[in-house]
């Protein structure tokens, strides 16, 4: 899935659940997705939003099978394939969502 497909379906399943209230930067190999939970709707785009309470690193590839319930986060992570920095909590409200 490419950068702008996966930046899609954020839109679409942060639409689906309540205001996460945090901001997130996807660091991905392919670019950047930078999620706005502050405001409602959320906005998620392409663009550094700069400093983040969350900053998550995968691969775009990971993300997708993230998002698609074939990889386990807390695998992701015991494993190096998502690296997070910033607070934990805000990546676990993350977990919820991509679990929907």
């Amino acid at each position: 899935m490419e950068l702008a497909q996966l930046t899609e379906e954020m839109r679409r399943r942060a639409a689906q659940n309540v205001q996460l209230g945090y901001t997130v930067k996807f660091v991905l190999d392919e670019g950047i997705i930078f999620w706005d939970g502050t405001v409602h709707p959320p906005a998620i785009a392409n663009e550094d939003g700069g400093e983040a309470n969350t900053t998550i690193a995968i691969s775009a590839e990971n993300l997708e099978k993230l998002m698609a319930g074939g990889l386990d986060p807390t695998l992701a992570y015991m494993t190096g394939k998502l690296k997070v920095e910033g607070s934990m909590g805000v990546a676990l409200k993350l977990t919820s969502m991509f679990a929907d």
